[in-house]
């Protein structure tokens, strides 16, 4: 139902408006309603003597969403449109009028039918002035994923800055929409100013001197937050004694020199890691022949904090300047890659500077970074928490010092084409029947064999690391965003040129594919015209979404198939474990599982079987390795919680407890590595400008102790659950050998579950 506002209101209250910030253009106040903006409602309500006067002393108006769709309010012009061109923001006097926050939605629109559109998180307490940037505006303008925390105080007044995405013609503005999706019950928000005013200054004291000296964010408190460097001190020499008192008391008894169960059953002893599959369970097995659940961290490097400050300098409280203490920590780069990852994102390249190392400086002294220190002390910290593993991205001096199992990616980079399948975070697909693909993937696996093909330490290598097999939808056209993106590109592309001739082998002439695919296909050539954009899937006609599969399928085997036949060749005693997959295909995955040794995940849910349908892969009969996973907060300096936030600090030990139970509970699982060892700059990492908090150590080199220990806890249950399990399977392996010779038992020995038809040599040592 839609409504009409009248004219005019009567006043509730005369209790005195607070005066609108300097600057400000008012257009419109819901209190004192004059007939020059008109409002209308849809499954909403703003009832004619509603005036609420606040503790604070203002007076607002309210207007409560309706369960509905999308229950929103309207404010247009009476006539014509708003020229804001000279305006950097709408601006709206705006409180939650429950006690909790609301999620509100703003859409700006001109008379082209373009349009600015806003995601506000409004939280419970006091009226604040939200401002609606016109020009699309987000923490990556500023160089970060995400922005400080909102509201803040500019000039005695709540404002909430927030982020806008699309574009408008700020001189024909036509309608302004508040609105919610689907509200569960009955919401309200208090209304007063609606007007218009510049950005600039809010924009400068939100953003303005968000570091301190140490690389910590100005906008908060928290235990681990250091203030001097003989606090940097304290903590490291209190941290020392609790690493060596964790350390003396680990059971090295239980435990093989590379982390296995030794108390377990006896596996074959190869001298480098493999996988088998005993009793409906999957193991990575040590170089000595024991169970192995890797427990890893990724990133574990001391050269992966910097942060842009090239024309920002102005958010850093404290940089130092030439000559000063600390001055060799600065450094240049350019991340302006043109990929996903870094569209909208301003500043990423220029002048950096790396807090987390002159950090290290302070802490322990000395001319400048201590790497073989450092090295020494982190191996201690990872094997004191009870992780076993370094995981991808980890300084190589780690892996060579022979203390913790590793993991490498292989980084095939070369001008081999690639496909187009929407986002393209990361950049295309890889276009595996390009010969050059071949050449760059030959290059990169004789590169990193080389240093380590005949390392037992080394668990694996990675085949890539979240490439675009899918877009980014649910839709038909981001699960084939494969195929469809193939058949968009010209002729030279070879993947092209294998799909037409997948289709000319099935149809022999376009009147085949025309009748198959429900088209009037008048020539072959037309689908070799760059753009060409073939049908969606249809129950009507099933071959097109056949032979979709089909081509995906063939893509992801030469994509496979191609690097597992190079490691093969260079290092045939190493594992493959897989693509660490975010997005995948059934396709992907299923060639994944034929090539290689391990299939590898990274799983931002709650738990493993959050992340993907755990009965498929069991079809699969593959080890699965969790590659990424991890729980953030923004209450400790950092702005960003990551991709599965929690409210507390306090709550990443309880949900990383729950995660790795979780793990151990499904028997295809062989481990889980945890991003990352260090929280990411709070003005975001160079790569990407990601800033979240997630890290076991904070950008002072301070680790969060909390968290630590839950996760040391965990780990350690985790290992020892391993080992409990091992036990009963080297008893049943007992009851079992006795029971051979006997009728209705196969002889076979406890080596026949190793090894995999079609999969990598590696695991058949």
């Amino acid at each position: 139902m839609i409504r009409t506002l009248p004219a005019l209101f009567a006043l509730l209250f005369t209790a005195p408006l607070m005066a609108a910030p300097a600057g400000q253009q008012t257009l419109f106040n819901f209190v004192r309603p004059a007939d020059v903006v008109k409002v209308v409602t849809q499954d909403a309500s703003l009832p004619q003597y509603n005036a609420e006067q606040t503790p604070e002393g203002e007076v607002l108006r309210r207007i409560t969403f309706n369960p509905a769709a999308e229950p929103s309010l309207v404010l247009s012009p009476q006539t014509g449109a708003w020229d804001w061109s000279q305006s950097g923001a709408m601006s709206l006097r705006i409180q939650s009028a429950m006690d909790w926050a609301l999620t509100l939605y703003v859409k700006v629109q001109s008379s082209d039918g373009k349009t600015l559109v806003s995601r506000i998180d409004l939280p419970a307490g006091p009226a604040q002035t939200l401002l609606i940037p016109l020009q699309a505006n987000s923490p990556l303008s500023q160089g970060m994923k995400a922005g400080p925390p909102m509201p803040i105080t500019v000039d005695g007044q709540r404002v909430l800055l927030a982020s806008s995405a699309g574009e408008i013609d700020r001189s024909q503005v036509v309608s302004v929409t508040l609105s919610m999706i689907k509200p569960n019950a009955a919401q309200s928000i208090l209304l007063e100013r609606f007007g218009v005013q510049d950005s600039e200054p809010v924009l400068k004291a939100a953003y303005s001197e968000l570091v301190d000296t140490y690389g910590q964010s100005t906008r908060a408190r928290w235990p681990e937050k250091v203030s001097s460097d003989e606090q940097l001190k304290t903590a490291a020499a209190k941290e020392q004694t609790q690493l060596q008192g964790w350390l003396a008391a680990r059971d090295k008894s239980a435990l093989d020199k590379f982390g296995g169960w030794n108390k377990g059953p006896a596996f074959k002893a190869s001298g480098f890691f493999r996988t088998e599959k005993r009793d409906g369970r999957w193991y990575l097995v040590t170089p000595e022949g024991h169970p192995f659940y890797s427990l890893g961290v990724n990133t574990v490097a001391p050269d992966n904090s910097q942060t842009y400050v090239a024309g920002r300098e102005w958010m850093f409280a404290a940089l130092p300047k030439a000559g000063e203490p600390f001055d060799k920590y600065y450094g240049s780069s350019d991340n302006r890659t043109g990929n996903g990852a870094g569209e909208g994102r301003s500043f990423g390249a220029g002048r950096w500077y790396d807090f987390y190392a002159a950090n290290l400086q302070r802490t322990y002294g000395g001319e400048g970074f201590d790497q073989k220190r450092w090295v020494t002390h982190t191996l201690d910290r990872l094997q004191a928490w009870g992780f076993n593993t370094v995981g991808n991205w980890s300084d190589e001096d780690l892996a060579a010092a022979d203390r913790v199992p590793y993991t490498l990616p292989l980084s095939i980079v070369g001008d081999y084409a690639s496909i187009s399948t929407g986002i393209d975070w990361w950049g295309g697909m890889p276009d595996p029947f390009d010969p050059r693909f071949a050449m760059a993937t030959e290059r990169a696996v004789a590169i990193a064999a080389r240093d380590h093909r005949d390392d037992p330490w080394l668990i694996g290598f990675f085949a890539d690391n979240e490439l675009a097999w899918a877009g980014p939808g649910d839709d038909p056209k981001s699960r084939y965003a494969l195929a469809y993106g193939t058949l968009r590109m010209t002729t030279d592309v070879p993947a092209k040129r294998a799909f037409l001739k997948q289709l000319r082998d099935k149809y022999r002439n376009e009147q085949g594919l025309s009748k198959a695919w429900g088209i009037d296909l008048a020539g072959w050539e037309l689908m070799e015209d760059p753009g060409f954009e073939p049908p969606i899937p249809n129950p009507e006609h099933p071959e097109i979404e056949a032979d979709f599969k089909y081509f995906q399928k063939t893509f992801a085997d030469a994509y496979f198939k191609t690097i597992s036949d190079s490691l093969k060749w260079h290092a045939p005693n190493q594992l493959l474990l897989g693509g660490r997959y975010a997005v995948s295909t059934p396709e992907a995955v299923a060639s994944c599982a034929q090539y290689c040794d391990v299939l590898s995940f990274n799983m931002y849910t709650l738990k493993p079987q959050d992340g993907y349908d755990f009965a498929a892969l069991r079809a699969l009969d593959k080890p699965v390795l969790i590659t990424e996973f991890n729980f953030g907060s923004a209450d400790r300096g950092p702005f960003w919680g990551g991709v599965t936030p929690l409210a507390r600090e306090e709550d990443r030990g309880a949900a990383y407890a729950n995660f790795l139970k979780q793990a151990m509970s499904e028997p295809s699982i062989v481990g889980v590595h945890w991003f990352q060892y260090l929280d990411q700059p709070v003005t975001g990492r160079l790569l990407d400008g990601e800033n979240g908090h997630f890290g076991l150590v904070g950008i002072t080199d301070v680790p969060f102790q909390g968290f630590v220990d839950s996760v040391r806890k965990s780990n350690l249950a985790a290992v020892d659950q391993l080992g409990k399990e091992a036990e009963k399977a080297r008893a049943a392996s007992t009851v079992g050998e006795s029971e051979v010779g006997k009728p209705g038992h196969d002889g076979k020995g406890p080596e026949q579950g190793a090894g995999h038809a079609g999969g990598h040599s590696g695991n058949g040592h």
